[in-house]
């Protein structure tokens, strides 16, 4: 059957708002083994569960989407997972409602005050029902793709220890380190240019790209890395800008001013706008001061 587990992250945009109560700003406080069973409470009983497929939106999501379709072309049977600060990691054809919940410390709706709290939180997400190990399906598969930002990367490190132990051919696509047994490749901006898209969809539109590389039905050989360090090298093209840095009193100004003219504009179409007028911000802070002005 030749199986390829394909391991991608959630996104922040939803087919839906979610109920009030399914902002991780609504949990109550206390420890976080309280609070992680109250919020698998949450999920498990609220209305409007629809499949995760169907759940996410955005150019992120379509590109992770349309992952499986290149995965098939290079000789795979492709099975997508989703791992989701709310959810753990699912596959994608199960069911949730919508919700907002993320790793980002100063979000509004993060899980963790810390990023030293991401692991712990993520272990008790792996205990809810419905979530599957990471090594469970490699070791299934005996192979597996694996695409991860680095903040997902640190919040699944333990996981990602013993997915390294298994002996499964894995790649990882962006992460936070490189891990003995895993094959890895680092997000890489100055592949932009030849990928195409945002910034936010660069790894897995690198996963795509190494999968085009691959040997048919093989995700790794010594033949497809040489492939892709040769395309890599030769497509690369460092990013120059010349943007000029601003205020947070001014990206809180555009924001308001264009979401009044364009009000079902995106947050990453609005920092795409706000860079075009040669203005510099972090896309980090820019979603921090974009929470802040619109509340979500």
């Amino acid at each position: 059957m030749n199986e390829l587990p394909i391991v991608v992250t959630c996104t922040d945009r939803k087919a839906s708002p979610p109920a009030a109560d399914l902002h991780a700003r609504a949990l109550p406080a206390g420890g976080m083994p309280q609070r992680a069973a109250e919020w698998a409470r949450r999920l498990r009983t609220a209305p409007g569960q629809r499949q995760l497929e169907e759940l996410y939106q955005g150019d992120q999501w379509r590109c992770a989407l349309a992952l499986t379709a290149t995965a098939s072309q290079a000789g795979f049977a492709p099975r997508l997972y989703v791992a989701s600060a709310g959810l753990g990691l699912r596959p994608v054809s199960s069911l949730a409602p919508s919700y907002a919940a993320t790793f980002m410390p100063r979000h509004a709706d993060s899980v963790v005050s810390s990023t030293d709290q991401a692991a712990p939180w993520w272990d008790h997400l792996q205990r809810m029902d419905g979530s599957y190990g990471l090594s469970q399906i490699a070791t299934t598969a005996g192979r597996a793709l694996v695409v991860l930002s680095q903040t997902y990367a640190q919040a699944m490190h333990r996981e990602l220890l013993t997915l390294a132990a298994t002996g499964a051919d894995v790649v990882l696509i962006g992460g936070a380190r490189d891990l003995d047994g895993v094959l890895r490749v680092p997000a890489n901006a100055a592949l932009r240019h030849a990928l195409g898209g945002t910034l936010t969809s660069l790894n897995v539109r690198t996963a795509a790209t190494w999968l085009e590389h691959c040997t048919p039905g093989r995700l790794i050989t010594p033949a497809a890395q040489a492939r892709w360090d040769a395309w890599a090298t030769q497509a690369a093209r460092p990013e120059r800008y010349t943007r000029t840095p601003v205020s947070d009193e001014t990206v809180i100004s555009f924001i308001q001013e264009t979401k009044h003219l364009h009000p079902h504009a995106s947050r990453t179409r609005l920092l795409r706008l706000f860079r075009d007028k040669g203005m510099a911000c972090e896309q980090k802070r820019f979603a921090d001061l974009y929470t802040q002005t619109m509340g979500r």
